[in-house]
């Protein structure tokens, strides 16, 4: 569905087609209430661009994050919930029914999920804008064969920059890792996969001080010691950045407390400080940020929302 039917009035409108967004389309749908799922792009966001599913429960390593989205989607549509591919520009969460302005039109919900999650943080050197595409990525599985058989590094030690790494090592010629501290962020079992990979090479206690770039493309990084302070330039190909995510809450505006990163605050139903409207997946506050989590915090959303429109009737 490419546009919006403004003279409609939907039960629930829920904001991004992530793993949280999905499941609670799913769940609403399901349950019989008017569904609209509005996503900018296309279903799954960061999950659509995983190589392999390993921690997911049911999924096997031959499954990717895109097919998984693909399911979820056909899912949720399958009950009811229809798609409208539009971005959500401002709110008014205040009125009801409440009030999405979208880039195409509007859309308006007696409830309201914010599922948008988050996007790769970047690391805030000069020019990183300028060399994206040219040598700085932000998806190792989008970028990898630009690459090929060249000398890249990746920044960050979790396990984004552990799964990276294993990807990166089938395609590049040789992998650092720049870790800023003494030890692995990552989930155990990472630790074991990246010792046995003779071209992917930790560098503990660094961070990368500067992109340097010829003809408007990376051909190294200034890398410094924490420790010691010694600096060195190290030419490469690419700089793959895998240092966490920002939350995807700037065009709320305010309107929903927010937490010192800028991560929605709810309880443990998903309800946000304004009544009516939730928040799903990685785009609120909380300590695990994985699609099982995700999973979980879209069917409480689903189920808090029919809560509140069920009240609202009575």
């Amino acid at each position: 569905m490419a546009g919006s039917d403004e003279q409609a009035i939907y039960d629930v409108a829920i904001i991004g087609a992530g793993p949280a967004g999905l499941t609670a389309a799913m769940y609403c749908a399901r349950a019989g209430l008017s569904t609209a799922l509005i996503e900018s792009i296309s279903p799954g966001g960061q999950l659509a661009q995983a190589e392999h599913l390993e921690n997911y429960p049911g999924f096997t390593a031959s499954n990717s994050g895109y097919e998984l989205s693909e399911i979820m989607h056909e899912q949720a549509e399958h009950f009811g919930a229809q798609t409208i591919y539009d971005e959500v520009t401002d709110v008014d969460l205040a009125s009801d029914p409440k009030v999405l302005t979208m880039a195409y039109g509007t859309s308006r919900a007696h409830a309201v999920i914010v599922a948008t999650g988050a996007r790769p943080a970047k690391l805030g050197l000069a020019h990183e804008d300028e060399l994206k595409g040219s040598g700085v990525s932000y998806c190792a599985t989008c970028d990898g064969n630009f690459f090929k058989g060249k000398d890249v590094c990746i920044v960050g030690g979790g396990d984004t920059a552990a799964a990276d790494a294993i990807y990166l090592s089938r395609i590049c010629s040789s992998i650092r890792i720049f870790v800023r501290r003494d030890e692995l962020r990552a989930t155990a079992i990472y630790h074991e996969k990246l010792k046995k990979l003779p071209n992917v090479e930790i560098v503990w206690n660094t961070v990368v001080k500067q992109l340097v770039e010829a003809d408007g493309a990376v051909t190294g990084v200034k890398v410094q010691d924490v420790k010691t302070q010694d600096e060195r330039i190290i030419p490469l190909s690419a700089v793959f950045v895998a240092i966490g995510t920002t939350p995807n809450t700037e065009f709320l505006d305010g309107k929903l407390h927010l937490d010192q990163t800028g991560h929605i605050l709810t309880d443990e139903m998903m309800r946000t400080n304004v009544p009516g409207v939730f928040a799903a997946g990685d785009v609120r506050t909380k300590a695990l940020r994985q699609v099982t989590t995700g999973v979980g915090d879209g069917a409480n959303a689903a189920d808090a929302a029919a809560d509140y429109l069920l009240q609202l009737q009575g």
